[in-house]
């Protein structure tokens, strides 16, 4: 469990007693912290996606190459290439904009979400627990919360990023805007045009971010483990010291990315063939493109791109939680 949600949801024992007690944290103060929560953890996922950014849209590139089409990038550095010899370090980095927003709802979203969870089973499932602190297991199910929530509030963000990522046609001199795309997303397919994909985002954030904060938790609890292995040091709160924080942020980010990336790539190619094809066959289903993409090109297909997500989410994660833990130990 993070420092800060320890601190939320626990009391120390009375010094002149053996019995420690849970008590529910004032209102006033869970506002305090859901404004930390939604503050640091914007702040870190800004850093964190300025960090990835260029890599995502290679990304995205790789996962959107249309169906019954010879693949136009031959591999992540060829795509890197194209980019860059075509659209320069602003293609690389084009739709920016949306994404950085994206980030900052997304990183809030997930902490905010994931120490409402474990308040939540603190005060229920575990309330007459003595550890001040929630099994593993327990936090896997609050990651798992937290990505379910979060989902619904990305997939509009994501569809217009991923749409904005697509490569420009050779007659196209600049390409769409985030609100041209809005207009026309809303034109074409109403209000819930824009949840285009839902239901793979759903998969990859309920289950990636269980990886994540599982990945995060379970490891930052060895490192405890094997720096204070005497108690009270051993107390899962703890401080880590940066390197810690960084090299389970890292493991983080690799799980969260590689468990669960096929789901992501059927996402991609949903939110991007009405605008990467000519074809009028009309909009598929999420197991309708997966199928016609597992005839393609079998479960490489499902990883295309996979390797630079993983190699972008290494360190992007490593300083989204160093930054998130840093500024929590620093303001309380």
């Amino acid at each position: 469990m993070t420092d800060a949600a320890e601190r939320q949801i626990t009391t120390p024992a009375d010094s002149h007693d053996d019995i420690k007690l849970v008590v529910p944290t004032p209102t006033n103060a869970q506002g305090t912290e859901a404004l930390k929560d939604i503050t640091f953890g914007s702040i870190a996922g800004v850093i964190g996606k300025t960090i990835e950014y260029p890599f995502d849209t290679v990304k995205v590139r790789l996962q959107s190459q249309p169906d019954h089409f010879p693949l136009r990038y031959a591999g992540p550095l060829d795509c890197f290439r194209q980019a860059f010899r075509t659209e320069g370090i602003r293609g690389l980095y084009r739709g920016i904009s949306a994404p950085l927003f994206g980030a900052a709802v997304e990183t809030s979203s997930l902490f905010f979400s994931y120490r409402v969870a474990q308040n939540a089973l603190q005060a229920t499932v575990f309330r007459s627990k003595e550890s001040i602190s929630l099994p593993l297991g327990a936090l896997v199910l609050c990651g798992a919360a937290s990505g379910a929530f979060t989902s619904l509030l990305l997939t509009p963000i994501e569809l217009v990023k991923c749409q904005m990522q697509v490569p420009l046609s050779a007659s196209t001199l600049r390409g769409p805007g985030p609100l041209s795309i809005i207009a026309s997303v809303f034109r074409r397919n109403g209000i819930f045009g824009f949840w285009r994909g839902q239901l793979g985002t759903l998969i990859r954030e309920t289950g990636g971010s269980a990886a994540w904060f599982g990945s995060y938790e379970g490891v930052s609890a060895l490192f405890r483990r094997y720096s204070y292995p005497k108690p009270p040091q051993s107390a899962t709160n703890a401080t880590l010291s940066l390197w810690q924080q960084m090299f389970a942020g890292a493991i983080a980010g690799v799980s969260y990315n590689f468990l669960f990336y096929p789901a992501d790539t059927i996402k991609s190619r949903m939110q991007t063939e009405e605008i990467s094809t000519s074809s009028s066959s009309g909009r598929r289903t999420f197991g309708a493109v997966g199928a016609a993409l597992w005839r393609q090109q079998g479960l490489k297909g499902l990883y295309q791109g996979c390797g630079i997500t993983v190699m972008r989410a290494a360190p992007s994660s490593a300083f989204i939680f160093a930054i998130y833990e840093g500024l929590r130990g620093w303001w309380g």
